[in-house]
C-alpha cells in the first residue's frame, strides 16, 4: 500500500471543512473527516478504479457528503491534491503546486 501525503492546502480545506460542519452539529466534523478517510482508504486499495478528470488527476467521491477527493498517483505515493466541495468552482485547485 502506497504512503498518501496531502498538500498543505488539501489539507488546509479538509480541516475548515470539518470545522464548518462541527459548528453546524456537534460531532458532524468528525463524520465529515471519517468519510473522507473512508474515500482515502478506497483510493489506496484500488487508485486506479477512480476516473481521470484532469491529466492525471482523479478523483474519488466521498460518501454523505459533497465533496470529492482529487490525488495523483505517484510512484512512491498518493498525492492528495484537493478535499473539493463538489458546489465550488471545479477548476480552483489547478493553480496549485506539485511535482509534474
Amino acid at each position: 500500500m502506497k504512503t498518501v501525503r496531502f498538500l498543505p492546502e488539501a489539507e488546509f480545506e479538509m480541516m475548515a471543512a470539518a470545522s464548518w460542519y462541527e459548528r453546524q452539529q456537534a460531532k458532524l466534523g468528525k463524520r465529515f473527516l471519517n468519510t473522507v478517510q473512508d474515500a482515502i482508504h478506497r483510493i489506496t486499495l484500488n487508485p486506479e478504479l477512480y476516473q481521470i478528470v484532469e491529466s492525471d488527476i482523479r478523483r474519488c467521491l466521498t460518501n454523505i457528503f459533497p465533496f470529492g477527493v482529487l490525488f495523483r498517483i505517484r510512484s512512491d505515493m498518493l498525492q492528495i491534491i484537493a478535499i473539493m466541495h463538489l458546489n465550488r468552482n471545479p477548476d480552483y485547485w489547478k493553480g496549485r503546486k506539485f511535482e509534474q
